[in-house]
């Protein structure tokens, strides 16, 4: 049996992969939107400062705000960001990556603070950033 407090204790975590390196990239979030998301993706785009970037992203409304339009005005030359189809995280290739950190850092698992489930979280996101190379091959069927 595992404990519970009884209430549902989320963070908000920005992610990106790079298929070709491979390397991962995340950020937490206060909320999911426009403000949040192109902070986000500033930081991407100093990892990329030379490069043309296309960015596969979902449908979520944030990224379609008009703070990431006026985002694209400045980095749109090089960055790319393409929407795929609505309801098909099939295609989206940090899903693989969000199921690696759910089996490794919440499914099943009782965290008693929310410090202790950040730590747990953060934990297992700066391990797939210093090694890469231990979600890669849920990352093939993309390449």
């Amino acid at each position: 049996m595992i404990p519970t407090t009884g209430q549902r204790n989320t963070q908000k975590i920005f992610g990106a992969v790079d298929l070709y390196r491979p390397r991962f990239y995340y950020a937490h979030g206060q909320v999911f939107e426009g403000e949040s998301y192109t902070i986000f993706l500033t930081a991407l785009a100093q990892q990329y400062r030379r490069q043309e970037v296309f960015l596969v992203h979902d449908n979520a409304p944030y990224h379609k705000t008009p703070e990431v339009q006026e985002w694209l005005s400045c980095y749109g030359h090089r960055f790319h960001l393409c929407l795929l189809p609505p309801y098909s995280p099939e295609f989206n290739a940090v899903e693989p990556v969000w199921h690696h950190v759910r089996m490794h850092a919440t499914h099943n698992r009782y965290h008693a603070t929310e410090d202790e489930f950040i730590g747990v979280l953060d934990g297992t996101l700066s391990s797939i950033v210093d090694n890469p190379r231990q979600v890669q091959g849920c990352l093939n069927p993309f390449l």
